[in-house]
Order: structure tokens, then sequence, then C-alpha cells
């Protein structure tokens, strides 16, 4: 984070060992465990102005979750871009190479409370906020590059039927229930999301390991007044990897905070999260050349045809002082653009701009929200707006209008070449109607696209997650509605989940008739790199302190996370040691294992440890006591990703594959 944005944070009240307890007010206290009453045993006195003060703020203190994305977690961070993009924009940030940019991020759930797990099956937020020198840009996106629907005014029917049922308030931070899929089955432009959601993309491990995308087409315009279609993406530098499904279901019990521990510890230990940004464009001349409408938010720009153009990268490097302060009261808005910067006439996009604003108000308590400190932009802010609830400003002066005179007409407005922005001069004509343009209504081409480039492993996974959400429904008439609009997509996925959870498969196969692939959708894609990932080391019986520490060692010098979990702890010095036991640790919480046996008979808790580890496909080492005992277990040592080594830097090798899908 840059110094101007950490200097607005430091604004705030801090607390130091020698400060003098006060009121609201500044007045200082004298006692703060007793009420003022009449006698030791007598009546509590209305004039406790101190006791009303601080119970009143306490009574307050919870100001209205978000209705979606309620469940989020941020850090703070830097972008840089990487070359000189003023042949597409005038964004100051996305043009000089030697400017650093703070940021603020925000990863979410939508479906969930602010109380509910982080290792639900959804859709993530993934927002953004620039402080530039010009203001503030918000991208507001998520983890999936497509979104259920299509226009805006769907948006309440969407949530509504994603939220918990009404009438019984069930199920929480899931959409496996009858009412989403009754409106997947009646809304055929979700289905394209739905498959996203429902393959590895909805289980992600971790945030540090998603993709971004702003979802929407926006423009850039240079500063000759030339525009671009652009898509905004985010590329993690430490790969893409997910959960399976029955690993995310048990990490809902075992750690409901998985995904915000990660990160903030990763910040702590300075492994800090970085994404490339990326840029598809289109020049506006070719905006009608695809098989797909470009302003759809049901599709993507398949980056075969549209390549992503890498421009810079995002680093997060610090964790917020205080969630409620920074995370809680960040406001994002896609309206909050910068010169350079446009909208496009994607329905969707266009009713965001109207709703974010409302929201905002709502949750925040007025339209001064944007003076708090995690929303003030970097630079000065000056205009004749004043009062209203929460106003943090003194406004000074006569005036508060413009034009004015007695104040020399100040502040003033800018031109364009002094800054000043100005949208982009896009001709539009038409009658007033309400109508879906016919370049949308393609609801299953990119479905298909995006099953036909999964690997076999991801397309299983993707049966599955349609089988257990369906499954969970219980109205045949949504499970089987729900089977007939996968069957206009993929028959083979139709077919298998129809019989997964008890409904007819469809007489007519009307499955899209396409072999068309996209090599950037599988999360195969992506590289994994080795630093960040975790290691469970299990003590089945007595271990030397030298053999401890050179374990340690090597997955320091792996840069390696790693726990050494055993019977009971054991602190060999004050940092270092046995630190987690059975109890307290469990093979979900880890990306790999090593067992380390010696002359003993293996305890059941470290058998069933090495066993879930097999079953969740991760990489596996024992030493050779272990696998002795581990003979008539239910895994195989000859499987792949399994390993029989005494060497701790086997686990480097093992480390090949996140995953041995072929186990």
């Amino acid at each position: 984070m840059t110094n101007k944005k950490q200097e607005q944070l430091n604004k705030v009240t801090k607390q130091n060992d020698n400060d003098a307890m006060t009121t609201n007010n500044g007045v200082k206290v004298n006692e703060d465990e007793n009420t003022l009453t009449v006698g030791e045993r007598g009546p509590s006195l209305l004039e406790d102005f101190h006791f009303r003060e601080k119970i009143m703020h306490f009574d307050h203190e919870r100001i209205p979750e978000r209705i979606v994305h309620a469940r989020g977690f941020g850090a703070h961070g830097e972008f840089q871009v990487y070359e000189d993009l003023s042949k597409y924009t005038s964004a100051d940030f996305l043009t000089n190479p030697d400017k650093t940019t703070p940021v603020f991020v925000r990863f979410s759930t939508v479906q969930g409370s602010k109380g509910s797990p982080d290792t639900v099956r959804d859709v993530r937020g993934f927002a953004t906020k620039f402080y530039t020198d010009e203001g503030i840009f918000d991208l507001v996106g998520n983890d999936i590059p497509v979104f259920f629907i299509q226009d805006a005014i769907k948006f309440p029917d969407l949530i509504h039927a994603v939220k918990p049922e009404p009438h019984n308030e069930m199920p929480q931070g899931g959409s496996a229930h009858d009412t989403f899929w009754d409106f997947f089955a009646q809304n055929p432009e979700s289905t394209h999301t739905a498959v996203w959601a429902m393959s590895d993309r909805g289980i992600p491990k971790n945030f540090r390991q998603v993709e971004g995308f702003g979802v929407h087409t926006f423009r850039l315009v240079n500063s000759e007044g030339k525009s671009y279609f652009v898509k905004f993406h985010w590329k993690p530098v430490h790969g893409l990897e997910s959960f399976v499904w029955d690993e995310a279901q048990i990490l809902h019990g075992k750690d409901v905070d998985f995904h915000r521990k990660d990160l903030y510890e990763s910040i702590e230990k300075g492994d800090y999260p970085e994404w490339e940004l990326g840029l598809q464009i289109i020049e506006p001349e070719q905006e009608f050349d695809f098989d797909f409408d470009i302003l759809d938010p049901t599709k993507i720009w398949p980056e075969d045809q549209v390549p992503v153009k890498i421009v810079g990268k995002m680093t997060l490097n610090q964790n917020v002082s205080n969630v409620f302060d920074e995370t809680e009261q960040a406001a994002f808005h896609p309206g909050h653009i910068v010169p350079g910067i446009d909208f496009s006439n994607d329905p969707l996009l266009q009713g965001r701009l109207f709703s974010y604003t409302d929201t905002q108000i709502s949750r925040l308590g007025g339209p001064n929200f944007n003076q708090i400190p995690i929303n003030r932009p970097v630079n000065e802010v000056h205009n004749n707006q004043r009062d209203a609830m929460h106003q943090m400003n003194v406004h000074k002066g006569q005036v508060a209008y413009h034009k004015n005179a007695l104040n020399n007409n100040e502040p003033h407005t800018s031109s364009k070449e002094e800054g000043g922005y100005e949208h982009y001069q896009e001709k539009v004509e038409g009658h007033k109607i309400r109508k879906r343009s016919e370049s949308f209504k393609d609801y299953y081409s990119q479905a298909k696209l995006y099953l036909n480039s999964l690997t076999q492993p991801e397309f299983d996974h993707t049966v599955d997650g349609f089988s257990f959400e369906l499954g969970m429904c219980k109205s045949i008439m949504v499970k089987q509605n729900a089977v007939n609009q996968l069957n206009k997509v993929d028959r083979e996925l139709a077919e298998r989940v129809a019989n997964n959870i008890g409904v007819e498969v469809p007489e007519e196969n009307e499955e899209v008739q396409s072999d068309a692939k996209d090599s950037k959708l599988t999360m195969e894609k992506f590289d994994i790199p080795l630093p960040g990932h975790s290691v469970a080391v299990l003590i089945n019986d007595d271990i030397d302190e030298e053999t401890l520490k050179s374990y340690a060692q090597t997955f320091v010098d792996n840069k390696l996370n790693y726990a050494f979990v055993g019977k009971q702890p054991r602190n060999i010095s004050e940092d270092f040691g046995i630190t987690e036991t059975f109890d307290t640790a469990h093979p979900t919480l880890f990306d790999s294992l090593m067992v380390y046996a010696n002359g003993q008979d293996l305890l059941p808790e470290v058998e069933e440890f090495a066993e879930l580890t097999y079953k969740h496909n991760k990489p596996l080492v024992v030493n050779e006591e272990a696998a002795q005992r581990l003979q008539n277990s239910k895994l195989s040592l000859s499987a792949p990703g399994v390993f029989v080594s005494n060497d701790p830097a086997t686990i480097v090798n093992a480390f090949d594959r996140a995953r041995y899908w072929d186990r």
C-alpha cells in the first residue's frame, strides 16, 4: 500500500499505552465498570451519560449486512502496469509503468449470510478498489466470467430464488434447494453460469488461487477519443486450484474460516498473493464479428478467439487493521470509474450502475459513505454537495452552488484536457421498448463449449456437482425440469445426472452439436507453483529432535507450510515442536501428507488420516516403516502420487501435481 492511502487509514483513532479513556465527546472517564446508582444497591440513574453513550453505541455496532456477498474478507495491496497502454486508454494508472497504485480487494461468497462457511459451493466475489490519482476505479467482479441473468431487472428474482427459502429460512450458504433450480429450469439464460458453478470452479481451494473477471464488457477510451471494447481478467500467479466436493463439505465443520484464514496468514508470513491483470480487447468495427453478442453478460469471449493481453501485476501485501472499519464498510460500485474507462450497453451492467448507490446508502446510513477512510480517494475532493447523514467534513464559506460569482466560480469544472471526465460519445437511437436482443438468445452453445473444454475428471466433478445439488431438491418436477435443460446442452451430462437423482432421461437428445473447445477454460492450464502449499507430518511414535528439524528445514527451504501432528503436543523449543494433535488437525486442512513411523503399530488416527488424504487425490509420502504397516489399509502404495521414502525432500517431487486424478 502506498503512503497516501496509509495516511488516510491512519486518521482513525489510535490507542496508545498512555492514552486516557474518554467519552466520544472527549470527557475523561474515571470509572468504567459500574453504572451510576443511588447507593451501592439502588436503582441506576438516567443521568449516567457515560453508560448511555457506551450502551447506545454497542446497540448500534452492527450495520445491515450486504444482501449478497455478505460473507467477505479483504486485504490491501498495490498495482503496477507493465507498459504504457495509452494506445487504448487515457487512464493514468494504466499508462505510467513507474506509478504504483494502492488497491483494496474484497473476496466473498454470494448466497450466504455473514456467518456462513467459507467453503460452500458458490460464485465468489472478487472486487478491487484502485485508489488512482484521478479518483477511485472499482472493478467489481467475480471468480466466474459470466453471470446467471442478462438483464438487471431479473436480479431480485435470481437472488430471491437462490437465498434461503422464505418459509423456513433454509438452506444457508448454498444453492442446493428447490427454488434455485426451479429458477434455473425456467430461465435458460442461467445455464452457462450454472455449469461453471457446478464444476470445480464453484469450490475454490482458497482466495489466492482464483481467477477474477470483470464479467461485463467495458470500454477503454484513449486521449484521442477512440474507444475499444474490453473485458478485465485477473490471472493468479499462484495457479488455480479447487477442492473436491467431499473435502469442501468436511471443511464446513472443521474450519468455517478456512479461506479467510489462508489469505490472512499468507500475508502475515510474507507469502503475498499476486495476480496479473489481463485485458481482452475488441476493436469497435469487430463488434458483430462473433457468433455471440459481446455485450451479453452470460457469454465469455473465448480466449482462443480473443487472447488475453497481460498488462500488469497486483500484489496483496497488507492485512486490514480492523475488519469492520475496512472490509465491512468498503463500498464498491461498478459506476466508480476514471477518465479512460467507460461503460458499454450491457443491460446487466447498466442496472448495476443504479443499484449499487442505493445499496450503499442503505447499508452505510446515507450518501456520505465515500468519506469513510476505506472509501476515500487519495486525491482531493471538491464539490458543492453538503450535509446529509454522517457528514464528516466541515465545509467553510458562503457558497455551495454552481455557477457562482461570490467565490469566483469555485470549485470549477475541468475540460477533458485538464483531466475532466468525458463520456464516450456513442451514437444511440431507437424506440423505447422492453425487449431482449435476438443476439442474446443462444443459451446453450457456450455451456457446451465449457463442458467440451474440461478434462475427464473435471467433467466427472461437474456431474457430481449437479447430482448433489439437484439431489437435495424435494420437488420431482424441479429435478425433471432441470435435467431437461441439461439435455439441451450435453446428453451425457443429462443422462448421468438423471440416473443419479432418480428422474427420467429425456427421450429426445437435444444437445448442442458442437466439438468446439477453448484451451484456456480448463483449470489444468495453470502451472501450480510449489511455495504456499502445506504438508502435515504425522508422528506415529517418538522422533528425535534432529530428524524433526531436518524435516522442517526442508519445508522452509522449499517455502512449504507445515505442521507436525502427534498424539500429544511436544514443545522442543518455544516456537517449534509437535504443535498439532489428531483432535485439532485434519487431512482436509493440508495439501499433502507425510507419515513417519518408527517401529510401532500405526495409530488408528494415522491410518484414517492417510486414507482420507489418499481419497482426495493428494500427494502422500510414507516412510518405509509406515509403508509396512499400511499394507492392509484402503490405500495402494503403488498408486500415482504415493511415495515410499525416508527422505523428506520427496515431498517436493510429489508436488509434481497438486492432485493425482488418475489414482
